[in-house]
């Protein structure tokens, strides 16, 4: 269903008792509410919660900006390097305003909250500016923006931003989408190809919108350091990230971990930067127990 959330057109996805607690699902960049497993959800159905997930601003089949313009991110990522100001067209808290416009066009006044990736770089948001709307936080694979935490190789930051062969046909988006999923992959939980390929081909088919992605990508880099939000942050945080995540390291986990007060860590060796079925029992357990700390 397509909900007024913000002020802009928000596609949402509902699950679960109306009356189990409400948590709100955030997902990355340039991801689709899809991207969401189907089994994590239902196994946070079956231990009580009401899953709602939904696609951010300028992917899926929300509310597009290409008004705005395509972003020239390989200028935008030289001035992030050189440490300059990067400006977007939106920001990450803007995006956090769209997920309380989300949980207020649903009659919601607080929810657990779960992000990964850039989700949970928005999520950071959410919780810092609305603290009064989120019960817990879970951060998955996600980092606070500091600047002097290890970056992705790269190779992996040119994959990044790299765009398929131009009058490339769907398959050749699919080849070229799928390419970098294996590419930040889970070493330890790899998908079986013709799975992936199949997730791929999905979402494709459902929007296919690189140009969103890019101001995302760009909101992203203008958001810098969200250090000092985190420490004033208390409500319960729970981060979970992949020992092998080649796209966000490890020690952005840590570093979460040291800034938000109280806050618990689970490191899971053989993840990277996905969210693998084999781990959905363990991920949805973490936002459970967390939930549970509220």
């Amino acid at each position: 269903m397509q909900l007024s959330a913000n002020g802009i057109a928000i596609e949402v996805e509902d699950h679960g008792p109306t009356n189990g607690e409400p948590l709100l699902l955030i997902m990355g960049l340039g991801m689709q509410l899809i991207a969401w497993p189907d089994e994590l959800v239902q196994r946070l159905v079956a231990l009580g919660f009401r899953v709602i997930r939904f696609d951010n601003r300028d992917v899926g089949l929300s509310q597009g900006f290409d008004e705005l313009g395509v972003p020239n991110l390989a200028w935008a990522g030289l001035k992030y390097t050189m440490r300059l100001p990067v400006a977007a067209p939106y920001g990450l808290h803007d995006m956090a305003g769209d997920a309380v416009g989300v949980l207020d066009a649903l009659g919601i006044a607080r929810a657990h909250v779960c992000g990964v990736s850039m989700g949970g770089m928005i999520a950071q948001q959410l919780a810092a500016r609305h603290p009064q709307r989120v019960k817990s936080q879970t951060l998955v694979m996600t980092t606070s923006g500091a600047r002097h935490l290890p970056q992705a190789r790269p190779h992996v930051r040119r994959a990044l931003i790299s765009r398929p062969p131009r009058g490339a046909g769907r398959d050749g988006v699919v080849s070229h989408l799928e390419a970098f999923l294996m590419l930040i992959g889970s070493p330890g939980f790899p998908s079986p190809p013709a799975q992936l390929r199949h997730r791929v081909e999905t979402a494709v088919h459902r929007a296919w919108r690189p140009a969103g992605s890019a101001r995302q990508l760009l909101a992203v880099a203008a958001d810098g350091d969200r250090s000092p939000l985190l420490s004033r942050m208390r409500i319960p945080t729970h981060v979970m990230h992949g020992r092998e995540d080649p796209l966000v390291p490890c020690a952005a986990a840590h570093d979460l971990q040291s800034k938000i007060e109280g806050a618990t860590l689970d490191l899971i060796d053989g993840m990277g930067h996905d969210l693998p079925v084999q781990l959905m029992p363990r991920l949805a357990q973490g936002i459970a127990d967390n939930a549970a700390r509220a």
